[in-house]
This record gives structure tokens, sequence and C-alpha cells, in this order.
């Protein structure tokens, strides 16, 4: 497990006061509200900035980080991401998972026939897909849910899935 987890990526500016627009990668954007400190990741660069003020501007957030006061100096953190330390967060319940613990993890059916690694998940709405990757770069698309979602270690590395029948 890393670390750190990516909260958001810095789109743009916002004004002429240093403000950015940030792409949430959260189910829930008012995280942004309860965190304090944050690192801003350029290229393998950690940097921390403290948040001043959150807001909303459709489906974006918008953050005033301390000390950066000009569109110029928020023009430096375009398309860079905002991580934060996992252990600022409540552990998760059974059962829920961070996308980034899940991303890379081994996918075997319950007959241990090795379909791919996860590659990415998205959400739908109703549910999330788990984008699965075979050696040959071929997809299959699994819905997650508890008839086709088995098992989920992260110890061993591995999700166990039963693929229905359409799968």
């Amino acid at each position: 497990m890393n670390k750190y987890l990516e909260l958001g990526q810095i789109v743009n500016v916002k004004g002429l006061k240093g403000e950015v627009k940030v792409n949430s990668f959260t189910d829930d954007r008012t995280k942004f509200e309860r965190i304090e400190k944050v690192f801003i990741k350029q290229k393998s660069n950690l940097t921390e900035y403290e948040i001043e003020k959150v807001s909303y501007n459709k489906n974006q957030v918008i953050i005033k980080f301390r000390n950066i006061d000009t569109i110029e100096e928020a023009e430096k953190f375009r398309n860079s991401y905002i991580v934060v330390d996992r252990e600022i967060f409540e552990e998760l319940p059974e059962g829920v998972y961070y996308i980034a613990d899940l991303i890379g993890l081994d996918v075997y059916t319950e007959n241990n026939e090795y379909l791919g690694k996860v590659d990415d998940i998205f959400s739908t709405g109703s549910n999330d897909v788990y984008v699965v990757k075979d050696e040959l770069g071929k997809q299959k698309l699994l819905p997650g849910i508890d008839e086709v979602i088995k098992e989920i270690n992260l110890k061993s590395n591995k999700i166990i899935v039963n693929l229905i029948e359409g799968l």
C-alpha cells in the first residue's frame, strides 16, 4: 500500500489571487474542507502546503493555498496532483477500499484462472466497474457487485471473481 493517497489533480487556475481548480478523485469532495495541509506532487517531488480556503464550482473543487497569492504562483501547479498521508483518514470499514490500493491487484476466477491485473476502476453511478487488463492488453470489464467480486485480499495482492453469464 502506498503511504500517500491522491485526492485530486490541479487542472487550472481561477481568478488572479492564486486559487486553483481541482478535479477531485474522492467520492466525497468535501474531504478537502477537513484537511489542513496537503502535499503537491510535481514529478516525484512532494511539497507541503496549507489550505486556506475551499469552495466549489460545478464539479470542481477550488482551493486557495496559504502564501500562494498570484495567478503566476498558482500556474506552476497546473497538472500537479494533491496527495495526503493516508494516516489522516480514519480506517475504512470492512469491505471498503481505496481505489489506489486495488489498482495492480491480480484477478483470478474462482477456478484459479488468471484474468489479468486491475488497470482502472470507474463509477457508473449504480456500481463501480473494474477494468482488468491481461498480458496482451485485452480488457475485461467487471461490475463491482457482490455476485461478481467474491474476495479482495490486499495482503496476497489478489481478487477472486465469479464470471457470471454475459461476462
